[in-house]
């Protein structure tokens, strides 16, 4: 089973990226996992309209979405949703590429309203691609990390959702 990360970080260390790759480790279980940021797509993404003309940087990030069998998307919140670029990123992976997978969606940010604002803004996103992500959402906030690595509570969250998606993997 391949377990792709994608983050919409456009730098790296970050409280983000460090929840994909804990997220990553706990579904990957003995299979492949690996964690993209849209940093591993620059420069070449902001200059990408068409697939077709998309660099080798950016065609490795989106065929590694593609070919996943489980999707981790998260991103830092910026003006209640999550980053353009990571936007930008979704609007060049193929229509049906995600149709039935679990995706496994969250976002990192400061204040506690902007976590249903981009819940639903990621919801339609990945509804748009008839992705299944599971009831659980992950919001998490600075409290929720520990010297920048996710803390007890917050990995008994991830442990929940991660269970619910092996559930439904097997159903």
């Amino acid at each position: 089973m391949k377990i792709v990360g994608v983050t919409g970080n456009l730098t790296r260390p970050s409280k983000t990226r460090s929840l994909c790759e804990y997220l990553v480790d706990q579904l990957s279980e003995g299979s492949s996992g690996h964690c993209f940021d849209l940093i591993d797509a620059l420069p070449g993404l902001g200059g990408t309209v068409w697939r077709s003309e998309a660099p080798g940087e950016v065609e490795a990030v989106l065929a590694a979405i593609e070919q996943a069998d489980i999707l981790v998307v998260g991103s830092p919140v910026y003006k209640a949703s999550y980053t353009g670029m990571l936007k930008h990123l979704f609007d060049l992976v193929d229509a049906k590429a995600l149709a039935s997978k679990p995706v496994v969606a969250f976002a990192t940010g400061k204040a506690p309203a902007h976590g249903e604002h981009v819940e639903a803004h990621m919801r339609s996103l990945f509804g748009f691609f008839e992705a299944r992500m599971p009831a659980r959402f992950i919001y998490a906030r600075d409290h929720d990390f520990e010297a920048g690595l996710p803390g007890s509570s917050l990995k008994a969250v991830v442990h929940q959702v991660v269970q619910q998606v092996r559930t439904d993997l097997v159903a």
